[in-house]
């Protein structure tokens, strides 16, 4: 899976701003928290934000703890996009969940291993199914659970086609 790729998709389902008083990350452009912009350096306003700067953040932050680059590319988007919006180390526990690995939120070895010995689309079912299991269980599922399922959704259609 190549990042540009998975930067796009992405943003397919982060879109541009957002300031929805019912959303915990509060105001975001690109799907970047302005708590997460402003640690890394970015002091203007969210909606001038350049697409350029959310795209080094999401590699430096989300892509490359995650090692999007290792891993099988029917789940290096998938795993991306969870990292996103769950926080990398959930994200990676839930991989190694799928995987049999020990959850131990850091992407090693072994994990790595165990995910490139499985069939991709069977890793990213279970990825997934954990995934949503995590939303419904949210106390925002009511708000936001109808478009968090649509998100799962479109992303099982990529891992269906993500060789």
């Amino acid at each position: 899976m190549d990042f540009d790729i998975a930067f796009d998709r992405l943003l397919g389902h982060e879109g541009g701003y957002s300031n929805n008083p019912a959303d915990p990350g509060g105001e975001t452009m690109w799907g970047i928290t302005i708590a997460v912009a402003r640690r890394h350096g970015y002091t203007g306003p969210m909606r001038d934000m350049p697409r350029e700067t959310a795209k080094a953040i999401y590699r430096a932050d989300y892509w490359n703890l995650a090692r999007g680059d290792e891993l099988p590319a029917a789940v290096a988007f998938q795993v991306f996009d969870a990292s996103v919006n769950h926080g990398v180390n959930r994200a990676i526990k839930w991989l190694q969940a799928a995987a049999g690995t020990i959850p131990d939120g850091i992407i090693g070895p072994q994990t790595l291993a165990a995910c490139n010995g499985m069939e991709p689309k069977t890793l990213a079912l279970l990825f997934n199914s954990a995934r949503l299991l995590f939303y419904t269980d949210l106390p925002t599922w009511a708000t936001f659970g109808k478009g968090w399922t649509r998100r799962v959704a479109g992303n099982l259609k990529y891992a269906a086609g993500d060789a």
